[in-house]
């Protein structure tokens, strides 16, 4: 499946609010309001071969020099970690209150 097909619009499961698709050039992988996620990827991003399903709670900042902030999402169920891009710039971009409130826990680089 490419990135056309993974890049619509849904609504979240955690906050219920309707999500719109990105469209700078990247998908959209998590809600721009909660920023929450589902843990749907298995090994490799974009695979949709997880079996848990779970959600995935953004709970902290990573820095990376080539590829700037990310958040770090850890799925409830199993504990799978995977990072995303912040989603700046867009038609929904994230909510910067939530990234503030990740910011205030430690940052990993």
């Amino acid at each position: 499946m490419g990135k056309k097909e993974e890049n619509t619009d849904f609504v979240c499961i955690v906050c219920q609010k309707y999500v719109m698709s990105l469209k700078r050039g990247s998908y959209r992988n998590h809600c721009p309001f909660c920023l929450s996620s589902l843990h749907v990827d298995a090994l490799i991003p974009g695979d949709r071969e997880s079996s848990c399903h779970g959600i995935m709670k953004a709970y902290r900042l990573k820095y990376n020099g080539k590829k700037g902030w990310q958040i770090v999402h850890k799925c409830l169920k199993c504990g799978h970690e995977k990072l995303n891009l912040i989603a700046e710039g867009d038609v929904q971009s994230d909510d910067w209150s939530e990234i503030v409130k990740l910011s205030q826990r430690p940052v990993s680089y």
